[in-house]
Parts: structure tokens; sequence; C-alpha cells
């Protein structure tokens, strides 16, 4: 997640006074982290363009809402997490894995080194990551990426997931607890003598349809141009540094797209007042 950018407060204001461009650069300077996030809970992308949709229309609306407590960007990303949680399941979540199932998944037809090209592996690394967060509940989820992958201060972390302090630490140790223990058993990236390996995974996946030669949504993935590090990759737990050598993920074009035309049709309301 990327730090604040001083002008957003002043945005809101200008939205909030009813002026659409405005309107139109404040949803274009949140709508990769935003994305970001969902991506992350929904492991799917195509899920995570309609949470991402669905947040922005629901911030835009609600910007009557804000009162300057905390940064535009905490507010949002409170908005998100909430939607987040109480989001229908997606596609990913609906198999309803659970560290034993899918630990068993994974060692299920590996095969012989090297039987997938360098990209179809990262594909497996990336969608396997994305999957194995699911395996936790959904308020253990956001504290692990709240708290591990986007390294958000304890005080802001808690202030998203609106939890208190206490409860907010006692989720992210939970949560650290069960993917450290579930990777060093099974991951060969964060364990050298465990047994999965992604390219050992690439012909199983494929037999599965859960890969596509030629189609690698995740590990051709648009990212952003650069990627913001906030800590040094030795400093975290081997599950993390997996998770934090994702790609800076930014929203397809598409879903920009879409958000401006949704913008520009003049339907939404903020402060009971249409945008024009």
């Amino acid at each position: 997640m990327n730090p604040e950018r001083p002008d957003l407060a002043q945005l809101v204001e200008r939205a909030r006074a009813g002026e659409s461009a405005a309107v139109n650069k404040l949803v274009a300077a949140l709508t990769d982290d935003v994305y970001g996030l969902a991506l992350r809970m929904t492991a799917n992308p195509a899920d995570a363009e309609d949470a991402t949709q669905e947040i922005l229309v629901k911030a835009v609306t609600h910007l009557g809402g804000f009162r300057g407590e905390a940064s535009v960007r905490t507010w949002v990303y409170r908005i998100a997490v909430r939607h987040l949680l109480d989001r229908r399941d997606s596609r990913v979540e609906a198999l309803s894995l659970d560290f034993e199932r899918f630990g068993a998944d994974l060692l299920d037809g590996l095969g012989s080194a090297g039987s997938g090209d360098a990209a179809e592996a990262e594909e497996v690394k990336l969608g396997c990551s994305l999957a194995m967060l699911t395996c936790l509940d959904r308020s253990h989820r956001v504290a692990y990426l709240l708290g591990e992958v986007f390294d958000l201060p304890e005080r802001i972390a808690a202030e998203v997931a609106e939890v208190s302090g206490e409860a907010y630490r006692q989720r992210l140790s939970r949560a650290r607890r069960q993917v450290e223990a579930f990777t060093k058993s099974f991951c060969g990236v964060v364990e050298p003598t465990a047994s999965c390996r992604c390219d050992r995974r690439v012909r199983r996946a494929i037999e599965l349809g859960r890969l596509e030669r030629g189609r690698l949504p995740l590990a051709r993935h648009p990212t952003r141009a650069i990627a913001v590090h906030v800590r040094e990759m030795e400093s975290l737990h081997g599950a993390a540094r997996v998770l934090r050598t994702h790609p800076d993920y930014a929203a397809p074009a598409t879903l920009v797209e879409k958000l401006k035309a949704l913008l520009s049709g003049d339907q939404l309301d903020i402060l009971g007042e249409r945008v024009n």
C-alpha cells in the first residue's frame, strides 16, 4: 500500500462540492491499492475487479461520512475491509480450502522438476500462495495481509480492521503461526527440504484445469511502474517473503475504464447532490 498522497483530502473536499474531475482523480489514486487488497482477499482477478468496483462506488457515494479523523486511504481501506469481510465467496473461497486439504492437494501428482517453463512455474507460485491465504478465515486473512504483506503499523491496521489493538495482535499472531507452519511443511520456496516445488506442480495444474498454457493471468498481470518495499526482505518471516514477492499489482485498464464510465454517467449521488 502506498503512502498517503497529501492532495487526497483536497480531492475529497472538491468531490464533495460536486466536482466530477476531482471524483475521477480520487478514484484513480485509490484504485490500484483497493484492487491489490481485493485480489489477495479473493485470490481471483475477476472477483477482485468486481469487489474493487463495488468498494469504490461505495466510497464515492459515502464521501459525506469522511470526517478527516483518519487519512483518506485508511478510511477507504476500512470500507474495503468491511466490504470484503461481508462479500459473497469468491471462486477460490468457494473451494472451502483448509491447510490440511490444501497440503494434501499440493502433494498429489507432483511431477518431475522442470516440467513447466519459468512463466508457468511463476503462475503456479502466485496462484498457490493466493489460494493458501484462503485457508485462513477472513478476519485472520485481513490481519495477516495488513500486518505481514502490506506492513501497516499496528495502530492503523487495527483501525482498518475495526478491532482493538489486542484483538488485532492476536489475530495476526495466530494467522502467522498457521501460515508459517504450513509453508515450512509443504513449500519448497520457504523450506528447502519440503517436497512441493512450483515447477513440479505445473503438469498437475494443467491436468486439473487450473493452469492453461499461453494464458497466465497472474504471471502476466499488469503491475505498477515502481514497486515500493518498506522493509528489507530478510527481516520477514519465510511465508511473508513469498507473498511480498508478488508483483505490485495494478488494476486492469478495463476496470479503470469501467469506473470512469460509471462516474461520467452522472449516476452517483454524493451528499445528496449529483456529481456534475
